[in-house]
């Protein structure tokens, strides 16, 4: 039985155990006609009660039994005063108590407590985020884990929606999917909720689905919970210039409206709770200590699970990856963040044709794997439009070659298993490679090989 039915239950034992007192009251002013209503209201709460249990935990169970015998002694009395015979008062609510005594320890002692879990990513490849926590849930015997992918919304210049994506077909074969529209939260109201997108309304480039924004979540959940889908660099809590340059990470909806917040170290769960109180009030810093916990990211377990595990490579990278004459090549994972197009926009496509260059030139010995950011095309199409072009051009070109892997899966945790080592943008991925122990090596945009005239 779910904790929320549970507490249904014990709140008609708590009922019903008032009612009796006022049962005593009513026969002792020899008030029979409330007696009576007093005691059918019993029949119909221990009814009530007992519908609940005989849902969660089947019709032989043992406190369904002592409610049939309540029914049965609240039926005896009610008969009597409906023949006109005379009930004690002080009796009828001592042989009423006492059965009651037995279902209330029942219900304490014999109904177990299942707990729900609910998962909602909306982007396959950021399920990473979440995936040990559900994997913890999935494996507890006394818990349903449902892994819910949500809709979400590119936006318009304007603000409004445009195009829809859902990405519930992308998920590892393992992970069982439940569709939104058909998970009835208000019914399930499950206890826990976990998410990973904190922006809600105030993304300027994608939104979730409304219905899924923290406040309305939270009308439908015990509690909240709040896992960042990213990781970021580690620092000292007073580094100020390092703290204003994430300060916007801390001042989410997911961190205002979670019950609880989860953050990759003991440092960045400080850096919160500072920004907060430095927001809100010194007064509340003890409410985002107990709130905010520094326990690690899901992200990082589940890299360091895939470094262990054999990866399934698909077949057009393998003609890529093995070298003529047997063998495999060195696998160098290059990643391209959106700040960096963002920042430097046509030097940073320069540098991208520099880098593919070089690795052309050198694909004999070395396999490059291009790893884009899952948000590049979202982002870089609704706020740089004439940039998306030129980037498109770049992307169809390197595909069009076929010298080199390109990687828009949802699995960045193959990617990073089967290479060698890290080449790109600083970004999340750097502080999960890092995890590895493989080398990383961050790309300056300044820095080119070959200069953009030359044949």
């Amino acid at each position: 039985m779910r904790q929320a039915q549970k507490k249904q239950v014990e709140d008609y034992v708590a009922l019903l155990s008032r009612a009796h007192s006022a049962i005593k009251i009513a026969l002792k002013a020899r008030k029979w006609d409330g007696a009576m209503e007093l005691l059918t209201q019993c029949q119909e709460g221990a009814i009530l009660a007992g519908n609940l249990i005989e849902e969660a935990q089947g019709e032989e169970f043992v406190t369904i039994r002592l409610l049939e015998d309540y029914c049965e002694l609240v039926y005896q009395f009610h008969d009597k005063l409906r023949q006109g015979r005379y009930v004690d008062g002080s009796q009828a609510h001592k042989s009423l108590h006492r059965a009651m005594v037995q279902i209330k320890n029942s219900v304490e002692k014999d109904i177990p407590v299942r707990m729900e879990a609910v998962f909602l990513p909306y982007k396959a490849s950021m399920w990473d985020s979440l995936e040990s926590v559900w994997k913890a849930a999935d494996e507890d015997p006394d818990c349903d884990a449902y892994v819910i992918p949500i809709p979400y919304y590119d936006k318009n210049q304007d603000g409004s929606f445009g195009e829809m994506h859902y990405e519930g077909d992308q998920y590892p074969d393992y992970v069982p999917i439940t569709a939104y529209d058909e998970f009835d939260f208000q019914s399930h109201h499950p206890d826990m909720i976990f998410i990973h997108n904190p922006y809600d309304q105030y993304n300027y480039v994608t939104s979730v689905d409304p219905f899924f924004y923290c406040p309305n979540l939270k009308k439908y959940t015990d509690k909240l919970i709040y896992i960042p889908y990213f990781v970021l660099w580690d620092f000292k809590p007073d580094d100020k210039n390092a703290v204003e340059s994430m300060r916007h990470f801390c001042t989410t909806p997911g961190v205002i409206h979670a019950d609880k917040v989860i953050v990759q170290s003991e440092d960045m769960r400080q850096v919160y709770i500072d920004v907060m109180t430095e927001e809100t009030g010194g007064n509340t810093r003890s409410y985002w200590e107990e709130k905010i916990l520094g326990i690690g990211s899901p992200k990082f377990d589940r890299v360091l699970s895939a470094q262990g595990e054999e990866q399934e490579i698909p077949e057009e990278w393998q003609s890529v990856i093995e070298k003529p004459g047997g063998g495999r090549k060195k696998i160098i994972l290059y990643n391209t963040s959106v700040a960096a197009l963002l920042q430097y926009e046509d030097k940073m496509l320069a540098k991208m044709r520099d880098v593919f260059r070089v690795f052309k030139e050198n694909r004999e010995e070395v396999a490059l794997l291009w790893r884009p950011h899952p948000l590049i095309k979202a982002t870089i199409a609704s706020m740089r439009p004439a940039l998306w072009k030129d980037y498109e051009l770049l992307r169809m070109e390197y595909l069009a070659e076929g010298w080199g892997i390109y990687d828009d899966t949802p699995d960045v945790d193959r990617a990073i298993a089967i290479s060698d080592g890290y080449y790109g943008d600083g970004s999340s991925l750097v502080q999960m490679y890092q995890k590895t122990g493989k080398p990383v090596m961050i790309q300056d945009v300044d820095i080119r090989e070959y200069e953009e005239n030359e044949a």
